[in-house]
């Protein structure tokens, strides 16, 4: 009787100190819990995404220049040819068009959250069937887009756990805005030229940035004013007639690559018409993504000072030829 009365004793004594072990354990193990907001609603989260599959170019960006790279996402060689940076992990599966993505690959994948944006708005409920789903609609004529770029980089680097990577980015990006800006208008001198830009549609007709356009946000920061301001518009596009580019005079303007027809136009007497032309004040931008992630808006800014620059040097040999003829 006595044995087993300290057989108990040790017993009880042994589950009370595991027990105490594990509750100790429990409070000092990190718990996740994170809640999300996306432009539909809040969403919580009780671990951090793994497999994530993003369906549009700018959720894509997101999440790779967070370190976060995807399962999956559509249009990769497209990607590769328009958006450039950030370049894409050779391990991330494309899922056909970013319209109408492949939903059996998808599925297949099996994916633990889904990031989509306004073009897959449609078939938000179909992809809730596959696996959660977080909606950021970046581009609206009813919001500021850059603003809501920032504000969803910000939210997904929340989720990922990444939000001092995030703010450093955006620091440092708003210093290299400033920076280049503070270069253009020493290389320009006074006054500063009024700027355009624009993608061509085709040898006639183009898409003009505008208010709420990464670009003209971008030339807004760096102290430059638009030669033809156009009014607000979800993407910060207006399309125009070739010939409306007339008005912008002997003011610079930018036109984003890739355009197939670039050589074309070069033999266009429209086009050779144009008093901006005639000035030089003209330049290619290297391709860059006018519609993207947080992280596009300084890879706008770099692209387009580093054709700004190439225009500021054309312009002062134009002015020292004349200065050499007048005397």
């Amino acid at each position: 009787m006595e044995y087993e009365a300290v057989l108990k004793l040790v017993s009880l004594r042994f589950i009370n100190f595991i027990t105490c072990c594990v509750s100790t354990y429990a409070l000092a193990a990190p718990v996740y819990a994170e809640t999300i907001q996306d432009s539909v609603s809040t969403h919580h989260f009780e671990q951090t995404p793994k497999r994530v599959a993003v369906l549009a170019w700018e959720l894509a960006e997101q999440v790779i220049e967070l370190g976060v790279v995807p399962i999956a996402m559509p249009e990769v060689q497209q990607y590769q040819q328009w958006v450039v940076k950030p370049s894409i992990p050779v391990t991330v599966e494309d899922l056909g068009s970013r319209d109408e993505p492949n939903l059996e690959k998808l599925m297949q994948l099996k994916p633990d959250l889904i990031l989509i944006g306004y073009s897959q708005s449609d078939i938000k409920e179909q992809l809730e069937k596959i696996a959660p789903v977080l909606y950021f609609n970046s581009y609206s004529k009813d919001h500021d887009n850059v603003a809501a770029v920032r504000w969803g980089f910000k939210e997904l680097a929340k989720l990922f756990g990444k939000q001092e990577l995030a703010a450093k980015k955006l620091t440092d990006m708003d210093a290299r805005i400033k920076f280049l800006g503070e270069e253009l208008q020493q290389a320009f001198g006074s006054p500063l030229p009024k700027i355009t830009t624009l993608r061509f549609a085709n040898t006639t007709s183009v898409y003009l940035f505008g208010d709420n356009s990464i670009s003209q946000y971008v030339l807004n920061k760096m102290g430059f004013n638009p030669a033809l301001p156009q009014a607000n518009s979800q993407w910060g596009v207006t399309q125009i007639r070739l010939r409306e580019l007339r008005k912008v005079g002997e003011g610079v303007v930018l036109y984003f690559k890739p355009f197939e027809q670039e050589d074309k136009l070069r033999t266009s007497p429209l086009w050779n018409a144009m008093p901006f032309v005639k000035v030089n004040h003209v330049n290619s931008v290297a391709s860059t993504w006018t519609y993207g992630g947080a992280m596009s808006i300084r890879y706008v800014a770099e692209s387009l000072a580093a054709s700004l620059r190439e225009v500021a040097v054309k312009s002062t040999k134009i002015k020292l030829d004349k200065t050499v003829v007048m005397n």
